[in-house]
């Protein structure tokens, strides 16, 4: 981690972040607030939030927006979060169905104070996605669950089409920026999904100390674990509260890293300074022949 005494590095001039607007963003913003939905693009203040909505597209953010975990590098707030909204599963399809989505993505807050971390409510607005739009594609980015024993069978009842789980960072960094988070927990949590037979997705952010040897090796260590969608994005400190950015990778860094992942068997890579997990994610439908692409 870089002292807090060192100078912080600048933003690069080609990072460059769209600002929302247009008919599509309108629709998005005003269907979100009348079906009282989250969003990771607002509540984790993505840098591609006026892109996606601009396109018509949006990660939505279940189970409240006050996670039970401070991880240093999100900006989602934390505390104690409040019941379950066994109605939220049919909003949220709603508004699915309304915005005519080909591909969903579904992530959520941590929620360690629940008995299965959560995991039946992602099936249950699964199975309601299923219900309402049969031929859509399904994503869901999960959290870690806490290695609570009955998670992955709670998800296998309502199975996604892509099963992510991000690790986020190397080994070194967890205590720093995923305190509460296990490495080993999150990998076993991937090959579990994988051995069910779900294609596994994970994701990285660069730029927090972390060496091309530890992300090399993180990478490898996702792909024997049988993941095999990977994204690599710049990391970018969304308040003065989160951890500050140790320094920017080039393009060209960008793109060694999705080389190597290429080459050792993952089938679905992207990398660049402002890719997210949920970034674009209708394009490995088309990889894994899902839904009415």
């Amino acid at each position: 981690m870089q002292p807090s005494n060192q100078p912080r590095p600048r933003l690069p001039s080609w990072l460059k972040i769209k600002l929302g607007g247009g008919e599509k963003y309108t629709h998005v913003k005003g269907l979100l607030v009348r079906q009282r939905l989250h969003t990771v693009c607002h509540s984790a203040r993505c840098p591609n939030l006026g892109e996606c909505w601009g396109r018509g597209t949006a990660t939505f953010m279940i189970m409240g927006n006050i996670c039970t975990r401070n991880c240093r590098f999100c900006a989602v707030g934390h505390g104690r979060p409040l019941p379950l909204d066994p109605d939220e599963p049919r909003r949220l399809a709603e508004a699915a169905r309304e915005m005519k989505l080909n591909w969903v993505v579904i992530t959520s807050v941590t929620r360690d104070d629940l008995p299965d971390g959560g995991a039946s409510h992602f099936a249950a607005v699964v199975g309601e996605l299923h219900e309402m739009l049969p031929e859509a594609g399904i994503e869901i980015l999960v959290p870690d669950f806490r290695g609570k024993p009955d998670a992955v069978d709670a998800i296998m009842e309502h199975p996604p089409d892509i099963l992510n789980h991000n690790v986020e960072t190397v080994p070194s960094l967890y205590p720093e920026v995923r305190p509460g988070a296990d490495f080993k927990r999150s990998l076993d949590l991937i090959r579990s999904f994988a051995d069910r037979g779900l294609v596994t997705k994970s994701g990285l952010i660069v730029g927090l100390g972390e060496s091309f040897a530890e992300l090399r090796a993180v990478i490898y260590r996702l792909r024997d674990a049988g993941c095999r969608s990977l994204t690599i994005g710049q990391y970018l400190q969304a308040t003065k509260d989160n951890l500050p950015v140790v320094r920017f990778l080039d393009k060209s860094e960008f793109r060694e890293l999705e080389d190597f992942a290429r080459v050792i068997g993952f089938d679905h890579v992207t990398a660049g300074p402002l890719v997210r997990s949920s970034y674009r994610a209708e394009e490995a439908a088309e990889v894994y022949k899902i839904g009415k692409n």
